[in-house]
């Protein structure tokens, strides 16, 4: 079996698994298997990776949601809460994992540097091709 199946055997076993620990009863959560993503797209990323949680608009709304025992964070006041500046350093360590935010990286929450990195074979550039580009989608909705 490619690196590549297990990989993404891996992460579907455990956001399953994310999701069905954290569940209400009665809620039923539609599992779906993950796509590979290109690199390139932010949108295509956040779309596949975080907006089951953070919701397509980033306000933390996403189907899985309700599921989970913490909220996920609304990304779009991100700035507003940076005094009116994107922290986007702040933002990719804590999509590779680098971060101590708690939200990030517990049993809830994927890190996504792992992944990231397997996706790539290893390939540095790739990985950060991934963090700067679903950083900066992350970016594109901050609110006014």
């Amino acid at each position: 079996m490619s690196t590549h199946k297990l990989c993404w055997g891996g992460l579907l076993i455990i956001c399953w698994g994310v999701l069905a620990v954290g569940q209400e009863p009665g809620k039923v959560i539609q599992h779906t298997t993950v796509k590979l993503t290109s690199p390139a797209s932010g949108r295509a990323m956040y779309t596949s990776y975080c907006a089951v949680c953070h919701g397509v608009d980033g306000k933390g709304g996403g189907p899985a949601a309700d599921a989970l025992k913490t909220p996920p964070a609304d990304l779009t006041v991100l700035s507003q809460k940076n005094g009116g500046k994107f922290p986007a350093a702040h933002v990719a360590t804590v999509i590779g994992g680098e971060s101590n935010v708690g939200a990030h990286g517990t049993k809830e929450m994927p890190v996504w540097g792992p992944v990231f990195r397997q996706l790539g074979h290893g390939s540095t550039a790739e990985y950060q091709q991934r963090i700067t580009n679903l950083t900066e989608y992350v970016k594109s909705f901050q609110a006014r």
